[in-house]
């Protein structure tokens, strides 16, 4: 078939299916409907990255998160990201980060750095609260889900801390 007459809305269509695979799978949304993740996927924002290009620094103030589509990404510390001093995770397809900056716009506490080419999914803070004003019963279940997640983070942390302690005084 001519290009001109193939059908324009397909690729749309699979792009918006995409997504909401993806967001299906991000624990911060399971259990919401296909109707309410609809409402996130309006808010997405594509982001693509080459290998060694810089996604955010540590010290930039939070404005939202990223889910990995495509390639892998690396959470680091130090200036450089060619030679970082420490990788704190590497993450790839369905993974995701920065959540915290959905909630407040505090300095990011790490940098994080393209290892391949890379297709990223934004959510933004100010689209993510003009989403919440007109759905607030959405708001209340992503953020319940958000909470949730940071509290699983932190307990895992303080584990990990107290392991570390532990092994010190040994």
């Amino acid at each position: 078939m001519h290009p001109i007459w193939s059908n324009i809305f397909k690729e749309a269509k699979n792009q918006s299916e995409d997504l909401y695979q993806i967001l299906s799978n991000v624990p911060i949304f399971t259990g919401l409907s296909r109707r309410e993740l609809k409402e996130f996927i309006r808010i997405c924002h594509k982001r693509t990255y080459q290998q060694g290009e810089v996604v955010f620094w540590k010290g930039e103030p939070g404005v939202g998160m990223y889910i990995v589509q495509k390639g892998k990404v690396a959470v680091f510390a130090g200036e450089d990201p060619q030679n970082p001093e420490i990788v704190f995770a590497t993450l790839s397809e369905g993974d995701f980060l920065g959540e915290l900056a959905l909630l407040d716009d505090t300095p990011r506490s790490a940098s994080v750095v393209a290892l391949e080419p890379s297709k990223l999914i934004g959510i933004f803070r100010p689209d993510l609260f003009s989403l919440f004003e007109r759905k607030p019963g959405l708001g209340v279940k992503m953020l319940s889900k958000l909470a949730q997640l940071v509290g699983e983070r932190l307990k895992f942390t303080n584990d990990a801390l107290e392991e570390c302690r532990q092994k010190g005084n040994t």
